[in-house]
């Protein structure tokens, strides 16, 4: 007797960019050059925070978390674009495919999660500053970053065991660069309704209650800058969380956009855009916005690249004088 929801197709082909194929090699070009800078980049900040002892505090211990997230989000994503890109369509077997899925929503949501508990520091911080050392020790802080990565896990699973489950009998050709919830949905010969709901709840549940609760830390965060004696101080801070919450609208704006709003009117080619906005943009804009227009940050990228240099300056003069 034949097991239940036995998927027929074994692999799926990506067609990612395959309408513009004159523009192939400048989206290689690019998507290559924006995932160096982006691994560079977050590579930078887990080597200084991690180095400096100075930086060892909440904020870079949540900025820290973020940027080995961001690399490991874009390593599920962007090389299998760039193949894609390479050979103009790209197969992946079913089991690949699950994995992507379940490692795509698994980084996304952890993401949420610890983008909300950065504004909710930066609102202890600056809302409470007198108290914030034991409103926000180094150890709440690695309790509320554990709850992201378990709660990040926990979300994953759902939606791709409920996308495994379902039968695939063919076409196996996926419009999109990677295996997304709607595509794979559409390519579906069974029932998706229940899936389709249960995928829209926890959306809601993830991305509208984490986009919600970093809106009102901000909100908080600007009634005190407003309180702010120093005119130069109020348009520093402003500045600074003006920068974040640009980029976390971009995120969050994007993917409520793919997940929770309805946009089967758009075209698939809109939606690939859209996507190339939470799963490419966002990940080099982060260590952007979060550090390199920090002052204390960039004091400790010199200091490093300082003792960097000395250490180098002393094996090469040693070697030297061995000679």
């Amino acid at each position: 007797m034949m097991p239940l929801n036995v998927s027929s197709v074994t692999e799926f082909q990506l067609l990612g960019f395959q309408n513009l194929l004159e523009w192939q090699t400048l989206l290689f070009a690019i998507f290559l050059f924006i995932y160096f800078l982006t691994v560079t980049g977050n590579v930078v900040i887990i080597t200084v925070v991690s180095q400096d002892q100075r930086l060892h505090l909440p904020m870079y211990i949540f900025l820290k978390h973020l940027s080995f997230l961001e690399i490991c989000y874009t390593f599920t994503i962007v090389p299998l674009l760039l193949a894609n890109l390479f050979s103009h369509g790209q197969v992946i077997s079913f089991s690949t495919c699950m994995a992507q899925l379940y490692f795509f929503v698994f980084f996304g949501a952890t993401e949420c999660f610890l983008l909300a508990m950065m504004a909710y520091d930066r609102y202890l911080a600056i809302y409470s500053p007198l108290h914030y050392s034991s409103l926000m020790s180094p150890e709440i802080c690695t309790k509320l970053v554990a709850i992201s990565w378990l709660t990040g896990v926990g979300t994953g699973l759902l939606p791709s065991l409920m996308i495994s489950k379902l039968d695939f009998c063919g076409p196996n050709r996926i419009n999109h660069f990677f295996c997304d919830l709607p595509p794979l949905m559409q390519l579906s010969c069974s029932s998706v309704y229940i899936t389709r709901m249960v995928i829209f709840i926890l959306s809601i549940a993830v991305l509208c209650i984490c986009f919600f609760l970093t809106l009102v830390s901000y909100v908080f965060i600007v009634s005190t800058i407003l309180r702010i004696p120093s005119g130069s101080g109020r348009k520093k801070t402003f500045s600074t969380c003006g920068s974040h919450l640009a980029v976390v609208t971009i995120y969050y704006g994007t993917m409520i956009s793919m997940y929770v709003c309805p946009n089967d009117h758009l075209s698939l080619e809109i939606n690939k855009i859209i996507s190339v906005f939470y799963t490419v943009v966002t990940p080099l804009l982060n260590p952007i916005i979060y550090s390199l227009r920090n002052q204390e940050f960039k004091e400790a990228v010199r200091k490093v690249m300082r003792k960097r240099c000395d250490i180098y300056g002393g094996k090469v003069k040693g070697s030297f004088f061995i000679r």
